[in-house]
């Protein structure tokens, strides 16, 4: 099964850095798979997967960044998968897409050991919310067979020791993401997004280092869009936001890494 050319549009990313076809009813990427790509600290010949890739955008943000990268996704939806290659071909970056299920991966990806698994899961567990009639968002937003327990614990067997994950999820999921990474990571360093100023956090970023006893760090807020309006377009977005959504800029330096945002 695949999209119909009709069914599809080609959309600019990151100020026409990237050109992702996706579809027009469906799953679409926001700006939320950016900011995934930017939180990620990488350096050239680590081996990366993208967990439940879509049609590619945290992948493709990251290997736009960083070049030298060797880029993996998976994806349950081979028509959403079908679209991850093709976005990959089309931009020049190099992506290996795997077509399965979290629970029962296909051989040639459980063959592999990652240096770091980024993660956009589903924001909704399936008690929670309404299903979409759009089969294809449903699965993107809403848990179904696995739950978010299943997405840390596959990213943590597919890591090597001291590799590290990287989530978004929603705020009100956090301590979702600790009681899965407890035990099993350390050096969790925590990145709340605000929507506005004086706003709670909708989301937040987490990285984590498996095997790792490093204690956990919650960072100060970014905020995503200036003043109390409701009203959101480019010129809303605060300075540092822009940088990430429009110039694909790396999210805090890391001291790690020298002290860089790579």
């Amino acid at each position: 099964m695949s999209f119909a050319p009709d069914e599809l549009s080609r959309d600019a990313f990151a100020g026409g850095r990237l050109t992702l076809l996706q579809p027009l009813k469906g799953y679409r990427a926001a700006t939320d798979p950016v900011f995934l790509a930017a939180y990620v600290r990488a350096r050239p010949g680590e081996r990366i997967l993208d967990l439940g890739c879509g049609v590619g955008t945290a992948a493709l943000c990251l290997g736009r960044r960083i070049q030298g990268l060797e880029l993996h996704g998976l994806e349950l939806q081979p028509e959403y998968a079908d679209l991850a290659r093709r976005n990959a071909d089309a931009n020049g970056i190099a992506v290996k897409v795997h077509v399965g299920h979290l629970l029962a991966p296909p051989a040639d990806l459980k063959a592999l050991q990652f240096d770091q698994v980024i993660a956009n899961p589903p924001y909704f567990a399936g008690h929670s919310a309404t299903a979409s009639p759009n089969r294809g968002r449903d699965t993107a937003n809403r848990e179904r067979e696995s739950v978010l327990g299943d997405w840390i614990s596959f990213g943590l067997r597919r890591l090597r020791p001291r590799g590290r994950i990287t989530f978004i999820q929603k705020a009100d999921r956090l301590q979702d993401l600790l009681v899965g990474l407890s035990g099993r990571t350390g050096a969790i360093e925590i990145l709340p997004l605000a929507p506005r100023p004086g706003r709670p956090a909708g989301r937040v970023l987490v990285r984590a280092v498996k095997g790792s006893s490093g204690p956990m760090t919650l960072l100060a807020p970014l905020t995503v869009h200036k003043g109390t309006s409701h009203v959101s377009d480019h010129s809303d977005y605060t300075d540092e936001a822009m940088k990430v959504l429009r110039e694909l800029s790396g999210l805090l330096p890391d001291t790690r890494y020298g002290g860089i945002s790579t």
